[in-house]
């Protein structure tokens, strides 16, 4: 990993039975939804997926990628969803600026779709090359599962803390389902009216199944989250192999 990266110990407590300690990397993620045009061809969506997914192999400091066609419907409309991972924060500010990048969205994008949104942040990773490459068998199969939260302009910081530290703890408590979970605040609020995102990733469409009825999640989301969010958008789409070797 370049030394830009930040290497830190936090303590990720679980259930409150003491804590477990692991080495976190910082990284920086980018979420992109899109809301395709009705009349999208199979051949056109797969040009657009695969000019995006290949963006990773074409810009520096891209470090993982997923995609696919966003699987529930939901009230903003959207109907695909990417996530990259970056090493830095300034990665990111460079990718929105990188011609390749720019081609792509003028070729192969736009022409496809009515809305784009970009949601950015910036979260702490195992500090392990599989984890934060999100290679290996883990990671080969899946469900990708997004969350995007407006938090209430008067919630206390506390509260919000709170929250996001519950859910972070999930991926302890649960790791038969949970291979993965990160979130934090939007640092692309320009772009969105989300002031938080989360990505969870899932060993399987069973394991995801049975995260959203566990009572864990439930009461978090109810009893944390709800009485400070404005507004939130759930969605998800399955994770398909595309390889294990580490670019």
């Amino acid at each position: 990993m370049d030394g830009g990266l930040a290497l830190i110990q936090r303590a990720m407590s679980s259930g409150g039975k003491g804590g477990v300690f692991v080495s976190l990397q910082k990284s920086s993620g980018a979420h992109m939804f899109v809301e395709s045009k009705d009349d999208l061809s199979d051949e056109q969506e797969k040009d657009m997926l695969d000019y995006l997914y290949t963006s990773q192999y074409q810009m520096r400091g891209i470090i993982a990628t997923t995609l696919g066609r966003i699987e529930n419907q939901n009230p903003d409309g959207y109907t695909h969803a990417v996530f990259m991972r970056f090493q830095m924060k300034e990665d990111v500010a460079r990718f929105y600026q990188n011609s390749s990048y720019l081609g792509v969205l003028k070729n192969h994008v736009m022409p496809y779709c009515h809305v784009l949104t970009n949601v950015d942040y910036e979260s702490e990773v195992k500090d392990d090359i599989l984890p934060i490459f999100r290679k290996g068998e883990d990671f080969n199969y899946g469900v990708e599962y997004m969350i995007l939260i407006a938090i209430a302009e008067n919630a206390p910081h506390e509260q919000i803390d709170d929250a996001l530290g519950d859910l972070e703890k999930l991926e302890v408590e649960l790791p038969s389902l949970i291979v993965q979970c990160t979130q934090g605040s939007n640092l692309n609020t320009s772009d969105s009216e989300y002031t938080h995102a989360a990505v969870v990733r899932f060993r399987s469409a069973e394991a995801f199944n049975m995260f959203l009825g566990d009572s864990r999640y439930r009461d978090i989301w109810a009893s944390k989250f709800q009485p400070i969010t404005h507004k939130a958008l759930a969605v998800h789409f399955s994770v398909d192999p595309v390889g294990t070797e580490i670019m």
